[in-house]
């Protein structure tokens, strides 16, 4: 998997979509060049990244201003990677456009019926996108998972009848997401006390990686 453009998106918020794209592209910038863009009006990951500074080892940040079909192009020619966090919405041409240059749409979604449902959407956004670009992937990843919680066990049942495929791996519920947002850094950065959630996403990564 090389110069690949990923998109981390959803409509709904509170889901774990720019936890989930700046830990991805802090992991994957291990492996290669990598470059986050920023295409979220809040503008989360350009204050996160910001609040780390010069030392946090975070991956450069993009903002995607009236073309992004070129800002894409460009920084994919340039890295290995592209890590897009999409805006909250599924409407409008510039999540279309992301979605025509997107190898790969990652749906960050957490184990709620309420959650579940707004999803249904998400998955039919997606097959639209996927007429655009046929060569569009796109994955369900489960977030703020619990182990022992019968309520996300019966979540991945319940995704498995999506026509979206989920990843097996997952992001467990771990204070480390947030204490690594606080300090401007990813879960690679916090040391120890992130080395759990650093084997979460290293686990979507390999899984990423393999699709």
């Amino acid at each position: 998997m090389s110069n690949r453009i990923i998109a981390v998106i959803n409509q709904k918020g509170g889901t774990g979509k720019t936890t989930l794209a700046l830990n991805l592209a802090a992991g994957l910038a291990q492996r290669g060049s990598t470059h986050l863009v920023d295409a979220d009006p809040q503008r989360s990951i350009t204050q996160w990244v910001g609040m780390g500074g010069g030392n946090s080892g975070l991956p450069g940040v993009a903002q995607l201003g009236g073309n992004p079909t070129g800002v894409l192009g460009k920084l994919a020619r340039s890295h290995r990677y592209v890590v897009v966090d999409c805006p909250p919405t599924v409407q409008g041409e510039t999540v279309a456009a992301i979605m025509r240059m997107a190898h790969l749409a990652l749906i960050p979604i957490l184990p709620s019926p309420i959650d579940l449902w707004a999803s249904v959407d998400m998955a039919l956004a997606v097959k639209q996108a996927q007429r655009d670009n046929p060569d569009l992937r796109a994955c369900l990843v489960l977030n703020q998972l619990e182990s022992r919680n019968a309520l996300s066990r019966d979540m991945r049942e319940a995704v498995a009848e999506f026509d979206v495929p989920v990843l097996s791996a997952g992001m467990q519920r771990r204070a480390a997401y947030r204490s690594a947002a606080v300090e401007g850094l990813s879960v690679y950065g916090v040391g120890k006390r992130g080395q759990h959630a650093v084997s979460d996403i290293e686990a979507i990564i390999e899984e990423v990686l393999c699709l």
